[in-house]
Protein backbone atom coordinates (compact mmCIF):
# COMPACT_ATOMS: atom_id res chain seq x y z
CA UNK A 1 0.00 0.00 0.00
CA UNK A 2 3.11 2.37 0.63
CA UNK A 3 4.37 2.24 -2.67
CA UNK A 4 0.82 2.63 -4.31
CA UNK A 5 0.71 5.91 -2.23
CA UNK A 6 4.38 6.96 -3.73
CA UNK A 7 3.12 6.12 -7.36
CA UNK A 8 0.27 8.47 -6.27
CA UNK A 9 2.07 11.50 -4.46
CA UNK A 10 4.45 10.70 -7.42
CA UNK A 11 1.70 11.67 -10.29
CA UNK A 12 0.79 14.28 -7.82
CA UNK A 13 4.36 16.02 -7.63
CA UNK A 14 4.27 15.22 -11.36
CA UNK A 15 1.09 17.78 -11.70
CA UNK A 16 2.53 20.13 -10.01
CA UNK A 17 5.22 20.34 -11.96
CA UNK A 18 3.49 20.56 -14.55
CA UNK A 19 1.91 23.47 -13.86
CA UNK A 20 5.02 25.21 -12.55
CA UNK A 21 6.65 24.86 -15.80
CA UNK A 22 5.05 27.69 -17.79
CA UNK A 23 2.43 30.69 -17.55
CA UNK A 24 2.53 33.99 -15.86
CA UNK A 25 3.92 33.21 -12.37
CA UNK A 26 3.53 36.61 -10.97
CA UNK A 27 -0.55 36.69 -12.13
CA UNK A 28 -1.00 33.28 -10.60
CA UNK A 29 -1.46 31.54 -14.13
CA UNK A 30 -0.07 28.49 -15.67
CA UNK A 31 -0.41 27.09 -18.79
CA UNK A 32 -0.71 23.30 -19.53
CA UNK A 33 -1.17 20.92 -22.10
CA UNK A 34 -4.44 19.23 -21.66
CA UNK A 35 -3.15 16.30 -22.69
CA UNK A 36 -0.36 16.11 -20.29
CA UNK A 37 -3.02 16.56 -17.00
CA UNK A 38 -4.74 14.47 -18.87
CA UNK A 39 -2.09 11.56 -18.97
CA UNK A 40 -1.32 12.32 -15.26
CA UNK A 41 -5.15 11.78 -14.15
CA UNK A 42 -4.86 8.37 -15.88
CA UNK A 43 -2.17 7.23 -14.18
CA UNK A 44 -3.51 8.67 -10.21
CA UNK A 45 -6.74 6.06 -11.88
CA UNK A 46 -4.45 3.12 -12.85
CA UNK A 47 -2.28 3.84 -9.58
CA UNK A 48 -5.80 3.43 -7.25
CA UNK A 49 -5.93 0.32 -4.58
CA UNK A 50 -6.59 -2.72 -6.37
CA UNK A 51 -9.24 -2.94 -3.30
CA UNK A 52 -11.65 0.03 -4.80
CA UNK A 53 -10.94 -1.75 -8.11
CA UNK A 54 -12.70 -4.45 -6.53
CA UNK A 55 -15.45 -3.17 -4.86
CA UNK A 56 -16.34 -2.13 -7.98
CA UNK A 57 -16.18 -5.87 -9.55
CA UNK A 58 -17.96 -6.99 -6.68
CA UNK A 59 -20.77 -4.78 -6.93
CA UNK A 60 -21.12 -5.27 -10.63
CA UNK A 61 -21.17 -8.96 -9.63
CA UNK A 62 -23.95 -9.31 -7.37
CA UNK A 63 -26.61 -8.69 -9.62
CA UNK A 64 -24.92 -11.70 -11.64
CA UNK A 65 -24.67 -13.33 -8.52
CA UNK A 66 -28.17 -12.91 -8.05
CA UNK A 67 -29.57 -14.16 -10.95
CA UNK A 68 -27.70 -17.28 -11.51
CA UNK A 69 -29.25 -18.46 -7.81
CA UNK A 70 -32.37 -17.21 -8.81
CA UNK A 71 -31.69 -19.42 -12.25
CA UNK A 72 -30.53 -22.48 -10.24
CA UNK A 73 -33.45 -22.53 -7.66
CA UNK A 74 -35.93 -21.96 -10.97
CA UNK A 75 -33.97 -25.32 -12.61
CA UNK A 76 -34.32 -27.63 -9.20
CA UNK A 77 -37.62 -26.98 -8.98
CA UNK A 78 -38.80 -27.09 -12.58
CA UNK A 79 -36.75 -30.40 -12.59
CA UNK A 80 -38.48 -31.54 -9.13
CA UNK A 81 -41.83 -30.77 -11.19
CA UNK A 82 -41.43 -32.84 -14.01
CA UNK A 83 -40.09 -36.17 -12.19
CA UNK A 84 -43.14 -35.60 -9.86
CA UNK A 85 -45.58 -35.01 -12.71
CA UNK A 86 -43.58 -38.40 -13.87
CA UNK A 87 -44.61 -40.17 -10.75
CA UNK A 88 -48.47 -39.04 -10.57
CA UNK A 89 -49.29 -42.75 -10.28
CA UNK A 90 -47.58 -43.63 -7.33
CA UNK A 91 -48.64 -41.58 -4.61
CA UNK A 92 -46.30 -42.53 -1.75
CA UNK A 93 -43.23 -41.92 -3.75
CA UNK A 94 -45.05 -38.88 -5.69
CA UNK A 95 -45.39 -37.05 -2.22
CA UNK A 96 -42.28 -38.12 -0.86
CA UNK A 97 -40.72 -36.21 -3.89
CA UNK A 98 -42.69 -33.21 -3.47
CA UNK A 99 -41.11 -33.21 0.05
CA UNK A 100 -37.57 -34.02 -1.17
CA UNK A 101 -38.19 -30.96 -3.82
CA UNK A 102 -39.78 -28.62 -1.04
CA UNK A 103 -36.56 -28.99 0.47
CA UNK A 104 -34.39 -28.45 -2.40
CA UNK A 105 -36.22 -25.56 -2.74
CA UNK A 106 -35.75 -24.09 0.48
CA UNK A 107 -32.44 -25.08 0.48
CA UNK A 108 -31.54 -23.21 -2.81
CA UNK A 109 -33.60 -20.11 -1.54
CA UNK A 110 -31.18 -20.28 1.82
CA UNK A 111 -28.18 -20.84 -0.34
CA UNK A 112 -29.14 -17.53 -2.76
CA UNK A 113 -29.27 -15.54 0.14
CA UNK A 114 -26.37 -16.52 1.87
CA UNK A 115 -24.67 -15.57 -0.89
CA UNK A 116 -26.43 -12.44 -1.52
CA UNK A 117 -25.44 -11.27 2.29
CA UNK A 118 -21.83 -12.87 1.54
CA UNK A 119 -21.76 -10.40 -1.58
CA UNK A 120 -23.56 -7.20 0.46
CA UNK A 121 -20.80 -7.82 3.38
CA UNK A 122 -17.79 -8.14 0.85
CA UNK A 123 -18.39 -5.13 -1.12
CA UNK A 124 -19.54 -3.18 2.11
CA UNK A 125 -15.91 -3.71 3.54
CA UNK A 126 -14.55 -3.20 0.14
CA UNK A 127 -16.34 -0.05 -0.49
CA UNK A 128 -15.64 1.28 3.93
CA UNK A 129 -11.69 0.24 3.09
CA UNK A 130 -11.99 2.17 -0.30
CA UNK A 131 -13.32 5.35 1.35
CA UNK A 132 -11.24 5.28 4.29
CA UNK A 133 -8.04 4.92 1.69
CA UNK A 134 -9.61 7.91 -0.37
CA UNK A 135 -10.38 10.09 2.82
CA UNK A 136 -6.42 9.35 4.13
CA UNK A 137 -5.26 10.54 0.04
CA UNK A 138 -7.39 13.60 0.74
CA UNK A 139 -6.20 14.76 3.51
CA UNK A 140 -2.22 14.03 2.70
CA UNK A 141 -3.64 16.10 -0.66
CA UNK A 142 -5.31 19.11 1.80
CA UNK A 143 -2.09 19.15 3.89
CA UNK A 144 0.18 18.91 0.61
CA UNK A 145 -1.34 22.14 -0.54
CA UNK A 146 -1.63 23.87 2.59
CA UNK A 147 2.37 23.86 2.90
CA UNK A 148 2.83 24.73 -0.84
CA UNK A 149 0.23 27.77 0.09
CA UNK A 150 1.86 28.76 3.24
CA UNK A 151 5.76 28.44 1.66
CA UNK A 152 4.49 30.65 -1.27
CA UNK A 153 3.22 33.12 1.07
CA UNK A 154 6.25 33.26 2.76
CA UNK A 155 8.32 33.72 -0.40
CA UNK A 156 6.00 36.26 -1.38
CA UNK A 157 6.54 37.95 2.25
CA UNK A 158 10.22 38.12 1.63
CA UNK A 159 10.01 39.20 -1.80
CA UNK A 160 8.27 42.31 -1.13
CA UNK A 161 10.22 42.78 1.68
CA UNK A 162 13.16 42.78 -0.62
CA UNK A 163 11.34 44.96 -3.17
CA UNK A 164 10.84 47.69 0.00
CA UNK A 165 14.32 47.42 1.02
CA UNK A 166 15.44 48.46 -2.83
CA UNK A 167 12.97 51.25 -2.29
CA UNK A 168 14.71 52.88 0.54
CA UNK A 169 18.45 52.41 -1.11
CA UNK A 170 17.02 54.02 -4.03
CA UNK A 171 15.42 57.00 -1.88
CA UNK A 172 18.55 57.70 -0.08
CA UNK A 173 21.02 57.37 -3.16
CA UNK A 174 18.55 60.19 -4.52
CA UNK A 175 18.83 62.06 -1.63
CA UNK A 176 22.46 61.54 -1.29
CA UNK A 177 23.10 62.56 -4.78
CA UNK A 178 20.52 65.76 -4.71
CA UNK A 179 22.98 66.45 -1.54
CA UNK A 180 26.38 66.33 -3.49
CA UNK A 181 24.70 68.45 -6.93
CA UNK A 182 24.00 71.06 -4.46
CA UNK A 183 27.01 70.97 -2.08
CA UNK A 184 29.07 71.51 -6.17
CA UNK A 185 27.18 74.44 -6.99
CA UNK A 186 27.67 76.20 -4.06
CA UNK A 187 31.99 75.25 -4.31
CA UNK A 188 32.37 75.64 -7.48
CA UNK A 189 36.01 74.51 -7.83
CA UNK A 190 34.65 71.01 -6.30
CA UNK A 191 31.92 70.43 -9.29
CA UNK A 192 34.12 68.62 -10.93
CA UNK A 193 34.36 65.91 -8.70
CA UNK A 194 30.38 65.30 -8.10
CA UNK A 195 29.26 65.21 -12.02
CA UNK A 196 27.42 62.31 -12.67
CA UNK A 197 28.75 60.04 -15.53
Amino acid sequence: MNSQQDVIYGLMNELEEALDNKGFPLLGFSVVKKDTVTNILDKLYAALPDEIKEARALLRRKDELQYEAQQRAEKVVADAQSEANRLLSESDLLRAVQREAEKIKEQVITDCEEIKRKAMDEAESVRAQAADEASRIKDGANIYAEQVLTNLEQNLGQLQEIVKNGQVQLERRRIETDGQANYANQRPEYAQDFKMV
